[in-house]
């Protein structure tokens, strides 16, 4: 390109053509350097084994893909790690939404891993939104002692607006921890709707924990989830909290007397305690020790993982059946005509899936 400056006209002028700028990108970099090597089921196995928290991290990870390949991979992993299960014990923690589950986890996890040893794995289900289908998977941040242990891992999980699906990925994660060597897992719940009950299925103790302020206990009665807690805790208890916290406290003991007996034959309990001050938490690991202790001696806690290792065989067959239902390509031609005919009134909603089985179960037939 001529510059004017450079004419007669301007002697005492020059300008320079300059210099080439190099590359952004630099041309002795590798690329292939900073790709993650994909490892195998054998490889992934025995980083699992070895209590590899980075490839347990990717077979979780694994696990949770919706990939059919990676689904099949993701069994292979869980089958070769399954004798290598089954020695831990498993709490679930839930409670409404602040009543301190993440705070009191760390905690609780400090706490155990002082006393007693061992690893702690902690596996929180996180909701997602229903607008961006997005979770903030932030329990981590709550848990400050815990997450710089050397020996906890902490894994959020994004519920997905699929309770089922997450609470099966959430039990194989747990025989992957299992495996890993962590012989104390923790579960924590959303809190809400019904992953209380999903969580119950695949514990050894559920712990529900309860602020003060909830209700007298005809409030208490009329909950569901009162009926599968193992233990009850009441936190925030510290400050002037104490006295609504130990008032809180008589009312779910009250409350607890109108239900039956539960199949462990263990009464549950009710304890106050403060997740941010840490007191009162070496009694409610007593009072769960006491309860593991209780019905192994009876036999109910084998009777319950089997029962639990059934109910989660016919989780599996139906997620399955709803998997290749909706994914079969007769049915899936048909779904937005069925929509469009119960958006109309030409047909009710229960009529239109009918004929939609209908479809589907000839199709099996005509197969066979």
């Amino acid at each position: 390109m001529d510059h004017p400056e450079n004419s007669s006209e301007y002697a005492g002028l020059q300008v320079n053509s300059g210099v080439a700028q190099p590359s952004i990108i630099n041309p002795y970099m590798n690329r292939n350097r900073f790709r993650r090597r994909e490892l195998s089921v054998s490889d992934m196995v025995e980083g699992i084994l070895k209590g590899d928290v980075t490839v347990l991290s990717q077979a979780v990870t694994l696990i949770e893909s919706v990939n059919p390949d990676h689904q099949a991979r993701a069994q292979e992993v869980i089958e070769k790690c399954l004798p290598y299960s089954g020695n831990s014990i498993r709490i679930g923690i839930s409670g409404v939404p602040g009543a301190g589950k993440s705070t009191s986890i760390d905690q609780f996890g400090i706490h155990i891993l002082k006393e007693k040893g061992g690893r702690l794995a902690v596996l929180a289900i996180d909701p997602s939104s229903e607008r961006t289908k997005g979770s903030i998977l932030g329990d981590k941040t709550r848990m400050e002692k815990l997450s710089v242990h050397p020996d906890s891992f902490i894994r959020p999980s994004p519920s997905a607006g699929s309770l089922g699906g997450v609470a099966r990925k959430t039990r194989e994660t747990i025989i992957l921890c299992e495996a890993a060597g962590f012989d104390k897992i923790f579960v924590e719940t959303v809190g809400v709707g019904q992953s209380e009950t999903a969580c119950h299925s695949m514990v050894d103790f559920f712990l529900l924990i309860q602020v003060a302020g909830t209700g007298d206990e005809l409030q208490g009665i009329k909950r569901g989830i009162m009926e599968i807690s193992d233990g009850i805790v009441i936190n925030k208890c510290d400050g002037d909290n104490v006295d609504r916290c130990q008032m809180a406290a008589t009312n779910f003991r009250n409350a607890l007397h109108f239900f039956p007996m539960p199949d462990s034959g263990w009464l549950p309990k009710v304890m106050c305690y403060s997740g941010f001050y840490g007191t009162g938490v070496k009694e409610i690991w007593d009072m769960i020790y006491e309860y593991i202790d209780f019905v192994r001696h009876n036999g109910y806690f084998d009777h319950r993982r089997n029962e639990q290792a059934k109910y989660w065989m016919y989780e599996s067959i139906n997620e399955h059946l709803r998997f290749n239902f909706y994914n079969n390509p007769v049915i899936k031609s048909q779904l937005q005509a069925a929509e469009h005919t119960v958006l109309a009134g030409q047909k009710t909603s229960f009529v239109a899936a009918q004929d939609l089985l209908d479809t589907y179960y000839e199709q099996l037939t005509n197969r066979d």
